[in-house]
């Protein structure tokens, strides 16, 4: 796979990925809930958001540097849970945590990823969370966190937003079916559920939510290890106190990417006021609609400690394999640099509020 040197910038990548990739594997990888209003809204949104720069700072010292539950993160970008890495590249998340090791990123491997948990681990030399899809038997759940913890996962991701699938039309039109080679293959060996029996009313009341994890099964989980761990998929401040109640280490603001419920809003909208509400206690990540250096220093500006990708990874990957994730990692941390010599802001403890147009600190 050779990169086209016309590529540069993130988005530049996803019209590759749209050129080169086929339709079925297009429409489950970038397709979203619904309309896609909420897809659309969360790169609206950083859009709207205008930057307010100081002029004539002392950067000598500039770093993008900071700690993240007792490590050192070089830079604020992590990469976020999606599954079946091996429907772009035959090497599936070896590739792409190759890259992140590269460019010394922390990387999220999904319950659904292609390749085993163990695998990615030993590929690894950048610190790696593992996300956990919460199974109907808590003894499965407990098997999954045990085989983190033995592999040397630094966090658990639980992700809270996604109790039934979504509703993706572009991905029913395209008639997506995992093809063979690729599967959950973490899931491998757990006895199969119980069928969905709803001989009356609806499917989704009467069988899909049955085993639906709630905040006792987060309390559990805490208590099951010695890890942080982080609930994903939280919008609404009135959710923080549970969360913090049942013992999260750590809150990642997302919708999905828009690809679950349809007219949520943007996460970078809703950012404040979950930052509001958690008021310092633990940690504040985001995802969704990332893609751009200065879209990091908003989300920070706005309370976030780090940003999350997904898509684009995935794009990057089709496009131009490992190289391909180190090159598109690597322009965001370039931008995210110049963004800050440009904005006088040395480091990212001096990015605040006052770093937007219309707010102070």
């Amino acid at each position: 796979m050779q990169i086209p040197t016309d590529t540069v910038s993130l988005r530049d990548y996803e019209y590759r990925f749209h050129e080169r990739v086929d339709p079925a594997i297009r429409a489950y990888i970038a397709g979203a809930a619904a309309d896609a209003v909420t897809q659309r809204e969360n790169g609206a949104a950083f859009e709207r958001i205008r930057l307010m720069p100081r002029a004539l700072v002392d950067m000598s010292q500039a770093s993008a540097r900071s700690e993240l539950f007792g490590e050192t993160l070089d830079y604020p970008i992590l990469i976020a849970p999606t599954a079946y890495h091996k429907l772009v590249h035959p090497d599936g998340e070896l590739a792409t945590v190759q890259g992140a090791s590269l460019t010394r990123t922390w990387m999220t491997v999904s319950t659904q990823a292609s390749v085993t948990l163990e695998e990615v681990a030993r590929a690894s030399t950048a610190p790696l969370w593992f996300q956990l899809y919460m199974q109907p038997r808590r003894e499965d759940s407990l098997a999954l966190v045990r085989r983190a913890e033995q592999a040397g996962y630094k966090a658990l991701v639980v992700t809270i937003d996604a109790a039934v699938s979504g509703i993706r039309n572009v991905e029913q039109r395209a008639g997506f079916r995992l093809p063979d080679g690729v599967s959950a293959v973490n899931l491998a060996g757990f006895a199969a559920n119980e069928p969905i029996r709803a001989s009356v009313g609806s499917p989704i009341f009467r069988g899909m939510l049955a085993h639906a994890p709630t905040w006792s099964d987060i309390e559990w989980l805490c208590g099951q290890t010695t890890l942080p761990v982080l609930v994903k998929g939280l919008l609404n401040p009135a959710d923080v106190p549970a969360a913090l109640n049942a013992g999260v280490s750590g809150i990642i603001v997302s919708n999905h990417g828009g690809r679950v419920l349809d007219t949520l809003p943007a996460t970078i909208d809703v950012l404040p006021a979950v930052a509001a509400a958690v008021a310092g206690a633990v940690p504040i990540l985001l995802d969704g609609g990332v893609r751009r250096g200065t879209d990091i220093v908003k989300a920070i500006a706005l309370g976030a400690s780090a940003v999350l990708l997904g898509q684009p990874v995935l794009h990057a990957l089709a496009v131009g394999g490992m190289p391909g994730v180190v090159h598109m990692l690597t322009l965001l941390q370039t931008e995210l640099e110049a963004a800050m010599a440009l904005l006088g802001r040395p480091t990212l403890r001096d990015i605040d509020a006052s770093t937007l147009m219309g707010r102070t600190a």
